[in-house]
């Protein structure tokens, strides 16, 4: 019964960390970078000589967050959070890139979610790291195609998301073998 309270809160709060990932991407996408290009997004340097939407930071967590509310609230609960992550984006995105947000967020988390989902029980870490490649791929290729017509930040885009996801490996390790020593199963 504890272990369950203790799955659940841990959900619960990945649940909240991954819808607040949205705003603040939307957020920054808009007013945080080291270039703001006009009628564009502001860019933030993610390897040398390359630049992406200062967004993608917080979507690359997103996609490992997402991951942790599905192993501690299960699948249905991970669905459910893709509904609500693409309706915060609706509502929140600037309204010129509404449509690409969502589309992006919602594809790409369904990526994530069909890759992830099989993967997780036997090869936590393993499914973390190849949903994520295939969500920030998805989520780079859609957002700017349909934000901007031009895939010129797709680069950029991948590497500012996968940075966050590599950041995110040894914290994915680490609670593999927490659960592992407390008997706690995934959801």
């Amino acid at each position: 019964m504890i272990l369950d309270q203790q799955r659940r809160t841990e959900g619960l709060v990945a649940l909240a960390l991954f819808a607040l990932t949205i705003p603040a991407a939307n957020w920054l996408i808009g007013n945080v970078g080291t270039v703001c290009v006009p009628n564009g997004p502001c860019l933030v340097p993610v390897a040398p000589g390359i630049a992406a939407p200062s967004g993608v930071l917080m979507i690359g967590l997103a996609l490992v967050l997402r991951d942790i509310v599905q192993r501690r609230l299960g699948p249905v609960a991970g669905l459910g959070a893709i509904a609500v992550g693409a309706a915060i984006s609706a509502f929140l995105a600037p309204s010129a890139i509404v449509l690409a947000s969502v589309a992006a967020f919602l594809l790409s988390e369904l990526a994530d979610f069909a890759v992830y989902t099989p993967l997780q029980r036997r090869r936590f870490v393993t499914a973390v790291v190849a949903s994520s490649i295939v969500g920030l791929i998805v989520d780079s290729i859609v957002f700017l195609w349909l934000a901007f017509g031009s895939l010129d930040f797709v680069a950029g885009q991948i590497i500012g998301k996968a940075w966050m996801v590599l950041f995110a490996l040894p914290l994915m390790h680490l609670l593999r073998r927490r659960d592992e020593r407390l008997g706690l199963m995934p959801a």
